[in-house]
């Protein structure tokens, strides 16, 4: 007979640890959506703005922010007993981008945070995943007093495949947030069973 602590039967199942990314422009929203979702206090690397900065990244249409992820953003959510979900938010500036490579490596796919106010910052962050074959979503964060689009509005800007799911959402609202990450997680199950 086995011993008690050799059983397996008695133990807890251990969760799968699937990587997400969460990528976009400067200001969309990413450090926020990661706070707003984790249950754990989140890893933040927001660091206060310098006059450096100023001239190097382009603050049009986020004149008043005045921290900056300078490395990632890292959360957790557990999602069953037998699955948890790890939420790695780059850095949305150019001058990091080549963190994006290292970061991607495992994810199992990625949420590409949208600000309709600065569409085209998200573009590199679509273009980057397109050409990896990471699944993604695109998440459009809906700013106060920005023009609110339709999902098929933001679709045909950024030139997405129809596969490709637009969800509007709120980064600050964790509701919000939990359907983005439900949004990709449906959409990584369909392309494994596909």
């Amino acid at each position: 007979m086995a011993s008690k602590d050799s059983d397996n039967d008695d133990q807890a199942p251990v969760p799968s640890a699937l990587k997400i990314l969460v990528a976009g422009g400067f200001g969309a929203g990413k450090t926020t959506l990661v706070g707003s979702v984790s249950e754990i206090a989140p890893l933040s690397t927001e660091e206060v703005m310098t006059e450096a900065s100023y001239g190097v990244d382009d603050l049009s249409g986020v004149e008043a922010k005045s921290t900056t992820t300078v490395a990632l953003d890292f959360g957790r959510i557990t999602i069953s007993p037998t699955l948890v979900l790890y939420l790695f938010g780059t850095p949305g500036q150019e001058r990091f981008w080549f963190m994006w490579e290292e970061l991607s490596e495992g994810a199992l796919g990625a949420i590409v945070i949208a600000d309709t106010r600065r569409l085209e910052t998200c573009f590199a962050a679509v273009d980057f995943f397109e050409r990896r074959g990471v699944p993604f979503v695109v998440a459009v964060n809906c700013f106060e007093g920005a023009h609110l689009y339709e999902a098929d509005e933001v679709r045909s800007a950024l030139s997405l495949d129809p596969s490709i799911p637009v969800v509007l959402s709120d980064a600050r609202d964790r509701e919000s947030s939990k359907n983005v990450l439900l949004t990709l997680v449906n959409r990584v199950a369909e392309r494994m069973a596909a």
